[in-house]
Protein backbone atom coordinates (compact mmCIF):
# COMPACT_ATOMS: atom_id res chain seq x y z
CA UNK A 1 0.00 0.00 0.00
CA UNK A 2 2.73 2.41 1.06
CA UNK A 3 4.72 1.44 -2.04
CA UNK A 4 1.73 2.12 -4.28
CA UNK A 5 1.23 5.57 -2.75
CA UNK A 6 4.90 6.42 -3.27
CA UNK A 7 4.70 5.49 -6.94
CA UNK A 8 1.60 7.67 -7.43
CA UNK A 9 3.31 10.58 -5.70
CA UNK A 10 6.35 10.27 -7.97
CA UNK A 11 4.11 10.19 -11.05
CA UNK A 12 2.39 13.40 -9.92
CA UNK A 13 5.74 15.14 -9.47
CA UNK A 14 6.87 14.13 -12.97
CA UNK A 15 3.59 15.37 -14.47
CA UNK A 16 3.97 18.73 -12.74
CA UNK A 17 7.52 19.12 -14.03
CA UNK A 18 6.47 18.56 -17.60
CA UNK A 19 3.80 21.25 -17.30
CA UNK A 20 6.32 23.69 -15.84
CA UNK A 21 8.77 22.99 -18.62
CA UNK A 22 6.07 23.65 -21.20
CA UNK A 23 5.01 26.91 -19.58
CA UNK A 24 8.57 28.22 -19.60
CA UNK A 25 8.65 28.21 -23.44
CA UNK A 26 8.98 31.58 -25.29
CA UNK A 27 5.45 33.03 -25.45
CA UNK A 28 6.21 34.18 -29.00
CA UNK A 29 6.69 30.57 -30.09
CA UNK A 30 3.12 30.40 -31.37
CA UNK A 31 3.73 33.19 -33.86
CA UNK A 32 7.29 32.28 -34.74
CA UNK A 33 6.62 28.65 -35.63
CA UNK A 34 4.88 27.11 -38.56
CA UNK A 35 2.11 24.56 -38.40
CA UNK A 36 4.76 21.83 -38.36
CA UNK A 37 6.25 23.24 -35.18
CA UNK A 38 9.47 24.38 -36.89
CA UNK A 39 10.62 28.06 -36.52
CA UNK A 40 9.52 30.25 -39.53
CA UNK A 41 12.14 32.36 -41.37
CA UNK A 42 11.54 36.12 -40.69
CA UNK A 43 13.43 38.51 -43.03
CA UNK A 44 15.40 41.34 -41.39
CA UNK A 45 13.80 44.80 -41.46
CA UNK A 46 15.98 47.62 -42.85
CA UNK A 47 15.84 50.97 -41.04
CA UNK A 48 17.11 53.02 -44.13
CA UNK A 49 14.36 54.96 -46.02
CA UNK A 50 13.62 53.85 -49.58
CA UNK A 51 14.33 56.72 -52.04
CA UNK A 52 12.56 56.36 -55.42
CA UNK A 53 14.67 56.76 -58.58
CA UNK A 54 13.96 60.10 -60.32
CA UNK A 55 14.45 60.90 -64.03
CA UNK A 56 17.26 63.36 -64.84
CA UNK A 57 16.26 67.04 -64.80
CA UNK A 58 15.70 68.52 -68.27
CA UNK A 59 18.34 70.91 -69.60
CA UNK A 60 17.41 74.57 -68.95
CA UNK A 61 15.90 76.42 -71.91
CA UNK A 62 18.21 79.23 -73.04
CA UNK A 63 16.67 82.71 -72.92
CA UNK A 64 15.48 84.10 -76.27
CA UNK A 65 17.87 86.34 -78.13
CA UNK A 66 17.11 90.04 -77.62
CA UNK A 67 15.08 91.58 -80.43
CA UNK A 68 16.93 94.06 -82.60
CA UNK A 69 15.54 97.59 -82.75
CA UNK A 70 15.19 99.69 -85.90
CA UNK A 71 14.01 103.31 -86.04
CA UNK A 72 11.91 104.24 -89.07
CA UNK A 73 11.66 107.95 -89.78
CA UNK A 74 8.78 108.78 -92.14
CA UNK A 75 9.76 112.23 -93.42
CA UNK A 76 7.79 115.38 -92.58
CA UNK A 77 4.23 115.31 -91.14
CA UNK A 78 0.70 116.13 -92.26
CA UNK A 79 0.29 119.15 -89.99
CA UNK A 80 3.59 120.87 -90.80
CA UNK A 81 2.18 123.19 -93.47
CA UNK A 82 -0.34 124.67 -91.03
CA UNK A 83 2.29 125.45 -88.39
CA UNK A 84 5.17 127.44 -89.91
CA UNK A 85 6.00 128.87 -86.47
CA UNK A 86 6.98 125.36 -85.38
CA UNK A 87 8.69 123.98 -88.46
CA UNK A 88 10.70 127.13 -89.14
CA UNK A 89 12.15 127.38 -85.62
CA UNK A 90 15.93 126.78 -85.55
CA UNK A 91 17.27 123.57 -84.00
CA UNK A 92 20.81 122.11 -83.71
CA UNK A 93 22.17 120.65 -86.93
CA UNK A 94 24.83 118.45 -85.31
CA UNK A 95 27.78 120.59 -86.46
CA UNK A 96 27.41 123.57 -84.13
CA UNK A 97 24.98 125.41 -86.39
CA UNK A 98 21.20 125.36 -86.77
CA UNK A 99 18.56 124.27 -89.27
CA UNK A 100 14.79 124.71 -89.44
CA UNK A 101 12.93 122.24 -87.25
CA UNK A 102 11.33 120.56 -90.26
CA UNK A 103 9.76 121.24 -93.67
CA UNK A 104 6.49 120.50 -95.38
CA UNK A 105 8.03 118.16 -97.96
CA UNK A 106 7.15 117.86 -101.62
CA UNK A 107 4.27 116.30 -103.60
CA UNK A 108 3.48 114.84 -107.01
CA UNK A 109 2.09 117.15 -109.67
CA UNK A 110 -1.30 115.56 -108.93
CA UNK A 111 -1.06 116.56 -105.27
CA UNK A 112 -0.06 113.30 -103.52
CA UNK A 113 2.01 114.57 -100.61
CA UNK A 114 5.40 113.27 -99.57
CA UNK A 115 4.33 113.05 -95.91
CA UNK A 116 1.46 110.72 -96.88
CA UNK A 117 3.79 108.61 -99.02
CA UNK A 118 6.40 108.24 -96.28
CA UNK A 119 3.84 107.44 -93.58
CA UNK A 120 2.20 104.70 -95.65
CA UNK A 121 5.53 103.09 -96.58
CA UNK A 122 6.72 103.25 -92.95
CA UNK A 123 3.62 101.41 -91.71
CA UNK A 124 4.06 98.69 -94.35
CA UNK A 125 7.71 98.34 -93.35
CA UNK A 126 6.82 98.24 -89.66
CA UNK A 127 4.43 95.32 -90.19
CA UNK A 128 6.96 93.35 -92.22
CA UNK A 129 9.86 93.99 -89.86
CA UNK A 130 7.74 93.15 -86.80
CA UNK A 131 6.73 89.86 -88.43
CA UNK A 132 10.44 89.13 -88.90
CA UNK A 133 11.13 89.62 -85.17
CA UNK A 134 12.42 93.21 -85.29
CA UNK A 135 11.24 95.86 -82.84
CA UNK A 136 10.26 98.99 -84.78
CA UNK A 137 10.20 102.50 -83.34
CA UNK A 138 8.59 105.27 -85.43
CA UNK A 139 9.71 108.89 -85.09
CA UNK A 140 6.11 110.09 -85.33
CA UNK A 141 2.79 108.61 -84.22
CA UNK A 142 0.50 109.61 -87.08
CA UNK A 143 0.24 111.68 -90.23
CA UNK A 144 -1.77 114.53 -88.79
CA UNK A 145 0.64 116.12 -86.34
CA UNK A 146 3.52 118.59 -86.45
CA UNK A 147 7.20 117.61 -86.43
CA UNK A 148 9.01 116.32 -84.50
CA UNK A 149 12.04 118.40 -85.32
CA UNK A 150 14.97 116.88 -87.19
CA UNK A 151 17.26 117.00 -84.14
CA UNK A 152 14.76 114.97 -82.10
CA UNK A 153 14.43 112.43 -84.90
CA UNK A 154 18.18 112.18 -85.33
CA UNK A 155 18.85 111.44 -81.65
CA UNK A 156 16.06 108.89 -81.15
CA UNK A 157 17.90 105.83 -82.46
CA UNK A 158 20.75 106.27 -80.00
CA UNK A 159 18.30 106.75 -77.15
CA UNK A 160 16.45 103.48 -77.83
CA UNK A 161 19.55 101.39 -78.60
CA UNK A 162 18.65 100.87 -82.25
CA UNK A 163 20.75 98.87 -84.67
CA UNK A 164 19.83 101.16 -87.57
CA UNK A 165 17.97 104.34 -88.51
CA UNK A 166 16.17 104.56 -91.86
CA UNK A 167 14.61 107.83 -93.03
CA UNK A 168 11.95 107.46 -95.74
CA UNK A 169 11.56 110.32 -98.23
CA UNK A 170 10.45 111.29 -101.71
CA UNK A 171 12.46 113.84 -103.69
CA UNK A 172 11.15 116.96 -105.43
CA UNK A 173 13.70 117.47 -108.22
CA UNK A 174 13.17 118.55 -111.81
CA UNK A 175 10.66 116.49 -113.74
CA UNK A 176 13.33 115.08 -116.06
CA UNK A 177 15.22 113.27 -113.32
CA UNK A 178 14.22 109.77 -112.32
CA UNK A 179 15.14 107.12 -109.77
CA UNK A 180 16.00 106.60 -106.09
CA UNK A 181 19.13 107.33 -104.10
CA UNK A 182 20.39 106.59 -100.58
CA UNK A 183 21.88 109.47 -98.57
CA UNK A 184 24.49 109.21 -95.82
CA UNK A 185 26.29 111.88 -93.80
CA UNK A 186 29.67 112.81 -95.26
CA UNK A 187 30.92 114.03 -91.86
CA UNK A 188 31.15 110.68 -90.01
CA UNK A 189 30.58 112.45 -86.70
CA UNK A 190 29.85 109.20 -84.83
CA UNK A 191 33.28 107.78 -85.63
CA UNK A 192 34.78 105.36 -88.13
CA UNK A 193 33.04 102.24 -86.84
CA UNK A 194 29.56 103.74 -87.24
CA UNK A 195 30.61 105.21 -90.59
CA UNK A 196 31.62 101.76 -91.85
CA UNK A 197 28.34 100.26 -90.66
CA UNK A 198 26.44 103.13 -92.26
CA UNK A 199 28.13 102.39 -95.58
CA UNK A 200 27.07 98.75 -95.25
CA UNK A 201 23.48 99.81 -94.49
CA UNK A 202 23.44 102.18 -97.46
CA UNK A 203 24.72 99.44 -99.75
CA UNK A 204 22.11 96.97 -98.54
CA UNK A 205 19.29 99.50 -99.05
CA UNK A 206 20.58 100.44 -102.50
CA UNK A 207 20.89 96.82 -103.61
CA UNK A 208 17.38 95.98 -102.42
CA UNK A 209 15.74 99.03 -104.01
CA UNK A 210 17.11 98.26 -107.47
CA UNK A 211 14.51 95.48 -107.71
CA UNK A 212 11.72 98.07 -107.88
CA UNK A 213 13.31 101.37 -109.01
CA UNK A 214 16.26 102.46 -111.14
CA UNK A 215 19.08 104.31 -109.38
CA UNK A 216 18.95 108.09 -109.67
CA UNK A 217 20.10 109.57 -112.96
CA UNK A 218 20.26 113.14 -111.62
CA UNK A 219 22.21 113.03 -108.34
CA UNK A 220 24.75 110.91 -106.48
CA UNK A 221 26.66 108.00 -107.97
CA UNK A 222 25.38 104.46 -108.37
CA UNK A 223 22.41 105.23 -106.15
CA UNK A 224 24.49 106.63 -103.26
CA UNK A 225 24.98 110.22 -102.11
CA UNK A 226 26.91 111.66 -99.14
CA UNK A 227 25.95 115.09 -97.74
CA UNK A 228 27.08 117.22 -94.79
CA UNK A 229 23.91 119.27 -94.29
CA UNK A 230 21.27 116.84 -92.94
CA UNK A 231 20.83 117.19 -89.18
CA UNK A 232 18.90 113.93 -88.86
CA UNK A 233 21.95 112.03 -90.13
CA UNK A 234 24.65 114.16 -88.49
CA UNK A 235 23.11 113.69 -85.03
CA UNK A 236 22.77 109.91 -85.28
CA UNK A 237 25.08 107.71 -83.24
CA UNK A 238 24.00 104.51 -85.05
CA UNK A 239 24.16 103.50 -88.74
CA UNK A 240 21.76 105.92 -90.44
CA UNK A 241 20.52 106.63 -93.96
CA UNK A 242 17.82 108.55 -95.78
CA UNK A 243 16.25 106.82 -98.77
CA UNK A 244 14.82 109.14 -101.42
CA UNK A 245 12.53 106.49 -102.90
CA UNK A 246 11.98 108.37 -106.14
CA UNK A 247 11.47 111.80 -107.66
CA UNK A 248 7.84 112.71 -107.01
CA UNK A 249 7.93 115.29 -109.82
CA UNK A 250 8.88 112.67 -112.39
CA UNK A 251 5.87 111.06 -114.08
CA UNK A 252 7.15 107.46 -113.89
CA UNK A 253 8.31 107.73 -110.29
CA UNK A 254 5.11 109.54 -109.28
CA UNK A 255 2.97 106.79 -110.80
CA UNK A 256 4.79 104.14 -108.77
CA UNK A 257 4.78 106.12 -105.53
CA UNK A 258 1.10 107.14 -105.79
CA UNK A 259 -0.08 103.56 -106.32
CA UNK A 260 -0.72 101.47 -103.16
CA UNK A 261 0.77 98.44 -104.92
CA UNK A 262 3.83 100.50 -105.82
CA UNK A 263 4.26 101.65 -102.22
CA UNK A 264 3.91 98.08 -101.04
CA UNK A 265 6.64 97.00 -103.44
CA UNK A 266 8.89 99.82 -102.22
CA UNK A 267 8.20 98.88 -98.59
CA UNK A 268 9.00 95.23 -99.32
CA UNK A 269 12.39 96.13 -100.82
CA UNK A 270 13.27 98.59 -98.07
CA UNK A 271 12.43 95.87 -95.54
CA UNK A 272 14.63 93.41 -97.41
CA UNK A 273 17.50 95.89 -97.25
CA UNK A 274 17.12 96.36 -93.50
CA UNK A 275 16.98 92.61 -92.87
CA UNK A 276 20.02 92.02 -95.07
CA UNK A 277 21.95 94.60 -93.02
CA UNK A 278 20.83 93.15 -89.68
CA UNK A 279 21.82 89.67 -90.80
CA UNK A 280 25.26 90.68 -92.03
Amino acid sequence: MRRSLAILALAAVLATGCSAAGSSADPTDATSRGTSGRAASVPPVSSAPVVPSLPPAPAPTPPPAPRQVVVLDPGHNGGNAAHPEVVNAPVPDGTGGTKPCNTTGTATNAGFAEHAFTWDVALRMRDRLSAAGVTVVLTREDDGGVGPCVDVRGQLAGQVGAAAFVGIHGDGAGAGGRGFHVITSSLDLAGPQVAAATAALAGAMRDAMTAVQPVSDYTGADGLDARPDLAGLNLNTVPAVYVECGNMRNAADAALMSDPAGRDAIAAQLTAGVLAFLGS
